[in-house]
């Protein structure tokens, strides 16, 4: 179970320590890199994921800039002996200190933003970082929150990074809360993106002081019963050794050089337009819908556009994305006619589109991500579903060998991710599976009116 709250049972650190795997995990090397800047989602994430990277690069020459997001002012929020602006202005001061331990030449920047309203103000702190952060030229390396650590402001923030620092040789990930709610063996946990930073013994120390600063964290604030230490001595565990991991994106998932070099060569790749099985599994989807009209819709993966023409008229607004500007080019040519769908090109796996949508439909598209990418593009589907909407996926089950996922491991991910759902309707044929998930769960009867 995801949970972020060390005083939760979670996996100790001793199992992680003993894994074989962390052995053979590359070693970061800072060679080449002229200036580090490190992004926290909240105030002691720095130290906590990055801490001894901070330290060895100061003491290393090489300039480091800290960007703290929100005030961390969510961090007790039943305390009863400390106000919500004292509390503020104690994280501030703690994370002064820390950085200034961990290098003294730091620069750190604090945007203030509230704590765990980050999604919320993704447009503004995006504008925010880009911002400080400038151009992520070459030399460069953009340390952010890793992506599928589970925490939502986390995954936001390290989505923005994602987006801002644009080659992923560029990025690196810092995983805090996998710690503490996976385990080794666990598809999640992304065993061939670990880069390894090999912290010297000053390194340590510093981190180790820096992680003390934050009392307010690491031990009770007062003795009211909302004032216990929200990080626990079993989770600090975590972040005493002598190496940092981080999460490296070797590139190498199926992305826009494949599928641009795949439209290069086919017009039609996958026979939309001319495959007597292709139309009839669309007539399908849009037959399993629970609404008859929707009134903003997204669709990940629109390809050429066949579907999404479809789409368009059941909806007043579609947006609909691609990772490929091939596809997109002959996806607005085939929609120029319907001004209210737009196409843009996207990668979901670095930063879902902005907006509230009623209707998303992930159709043949999950199988090329790898599971702990699938697992936070699911949620950030549900967190931007409205109220009442509905998810669509369908998906082919047979292998593919370039394809991450199976069909089936798709839907079987899908299925914990949208658990808080309901699921309207399974149709599943020796060739693909269709799901349809929604918030509201009223039949088709009985949401117009037959009962």
């Amino acid at each position: 179970m995801v949970t972020f709250d060390s005083a939760q049972p979670g996996t100790p650190a001793a199992v992680w320590t003993r894994d074989a795997r962390f052995a053979d995990l590359p070693a970061l090397g800072l060679d080449g890199v002229r200036r580090i800047v490190v992004v926290a989602a909240h105030p002691d994430d720095e130290t906590l994921g990055a801490g001894a990277l901070i330290a060895q690069a100061g003491s290393a020459g090489i300039p480091v800039s800290v960007v703290v997001v929100t005030d961390g002012g969510a961090s007790h929020p039943h305390s009863p002996t400390t106000g919500a602006d004292e509390l503020r202005a104690l994280r501030a001061a703690e994370t002064v200190r820390a950085v200034g331990l961990l290098d003294p030449d730091a620069t750190l920047h604090a945007l203030g933003f509230a704590d765990g309203a980050v999604r919320e103000n993704h447009a503004a702190i995006a504008e925010a970082l880009r911002g400080v952060v400038g151009d992520v030229a070459d030399g460069t390396l953009l340390v952010a929150p890793w992506r599928g650590d589970g925490h939502r402001d986390h995954r936001v923030v390290g989505e923005i990074c994602a987006e801002l620092a644009g080659d992923p040789a560029r990025l690196l990930e810092y995983p805090v809360w996998l710690w503490h709610w996976a385990a080794p063996a666990d598809d999640e946990v992304p065993w061939t993106s670990f880069v390894a930073l090999h912290a010297d013994a000053p390194a340590v120390d510093a981190k180790r002081l820096a992680i003390a600063a934050y009392a307010s964290q690491t031990a009770p604030l007062g003795d009211g019963p909302g004032d216990e230490a929200v990080l626990q001595p079993d989770f600090l565990r975590h972040f005493e050794g002598a190496r940092e991991f981080f999460v490296r994106d070797s590139g190498e998932r199926l992305g826009r050089a494949y599928f641009d070099d795949l439209y290069d060569r086919h017009d039609d790749p996958w026979g939309f337009t001319s495959r007597w099985y292709e139309r009839r599994k669309r007539d399908v989807t849009l037959a399993a819908l629970p609404e008859e009209r929707y009134l903003s819709a997204l669709e990940v993966g629109c390809s050429i556009g066949v579907l999404t023409e479809q789409l368009a008229a059941r909806c007043d607004a579609v947006a609909a994305v691609d990772v490929s500007a091939a596809a997109v080019a002959r996806a607005r040519e085939r929609l120029s006619h319907e001004r209210h769908v737009t196409v843009e090109v996207a990668d979901v796996a670095s930063a879902f589109p902005e907006g509230d949508y009623d209707l998303i439909v992930l159709s043949e598209v999950g199988y090329y991500f790898d599971a702990p990418v699938l697992r936070r593009i699911l949620s950030d589907a549900a967190d931007a579903l409205v109220a009442g909407g509905t998810v669509v996926l369908c998906h082919w089950r047979h292998t593919v060998d370039d394809y991450t996922l199976t069909g089936d491991e798709v839907h079987d991910i899908a299925a914990q991710e949208l658990a808080g759902m309901t699921r309207l309707l399974r149709h599943e044929e020796l060739d693909f599976v269709l799901d349809v998930y929604s918030p509201d769960a009223r039949s088709v009867a009985s949401r117009t009116g037959l009962l």
